[in-house]
This record gives structure tokens, C-alpha cells and sequence, in this order.
């Protein structure tokens, strides 16, 4: 593991304790780095309409691009469990039209569980391209 992939875990880990999930009790963070290097961080948000719920992804994406930052080079994503945790359906749909084809690391609480990139997890993705 980089420096650099430590850190966006230690993020990504840190922002999993701010969740707000009194449903689920399903804590995740997420941490994405910027091109400058710097990292914006988020966590999952649940409502008790479940619908409205935000995942940690687009908690940490759309804080960013609200601030007005557009390149992206990585994403850690932590949840506590032994299996890799990837972004939903809708997180990898945002990640790639914001984002494109960035590594994506996959964290629990101790240790990294896997290694992908937005286009390995959505492998036919719909965009600009296809409007």
C-alpha cells in the first residue's frame, strides 16, 4: 500500500465515523482525493424513508463538486466488513461521469479487501456518449 492509498484509507475510515445510520447501523466513509492531492471525505446518511438515503460516495462527490473541484484520481470506500464493500449502482454511475476510470479501494476497518477501477465495477456504462 502508497503513502498516498494509507492516507485516502485513513480518511475514508475516519469520515465512517461521522454516518448517521440509526437504521442500518451500517457505517461507511468514504474519502476521494483530488488532482491537487487534497481529499474531501464523506459518509453515508440514512433517512427513514429509505429512498432518500445518501451513500458515502456521492456524500464525498458531490461535496467536491460542489466546491467546484472537477479531476479525480482515487476513491478509498470503508465499511466494517470482511468482504470488499464496492459503491452501489447509482455511486458507480456518478463516480464515472465525474470521475472516469479511477481506482477505487475497497477497506474495512483493519485492512484493504480489493483493488478495482470505476470501470471495472460498471463495465457498460451509460454517459454522454450514448445521448
Amino acid at each position: 500500500m502508497s503513502a498516498s492509498e494509507a492516507e485516502l484509507v485513513a480518511a475514508a475510515r475516519d469520515a465512517r465515523l461521522r454516518a448517521i445510520a440509526p437504521f442500518s447501523k451500517f457505517l461507511v466513509g468514504a474519502a476521494l482525493r483530488l488532482a491537487d492531492g487534497r481529499i474531501v471525505t464523506g459518509c453515508n446518511v440514512e433517512n427513514a424513508s429509505y429512498g432518500l438515503t445518501v451513500c458515502a460516495e456521492r456524500v464525498a462527490l458531490l461535496k467536491a463538486l460542489s466546491d467546484g473541484y472537477r479531476e479525480f484520481t482515487m476513491i478509498a470506500v470503508v465499511a466494517d466488513t470482511s468482504d470488499p464493500t464496492p459503491p452501489c449502482g447509482p455511486c458507480r454511475q456518478l463516480l464515472w461521469e465525474y470521475c472516469g476510470d479511477i481506482p477505487v479501494v475497497l477497506a474495512n476497518l483493519t485492512d484493504i479487501t480489493a483493488h478495482h477501477t470505476v470501470g471495472q465495477l460498471l463495465p457498460y456504462p451509460f454517459d454522454g456518449r450514448l445521448l
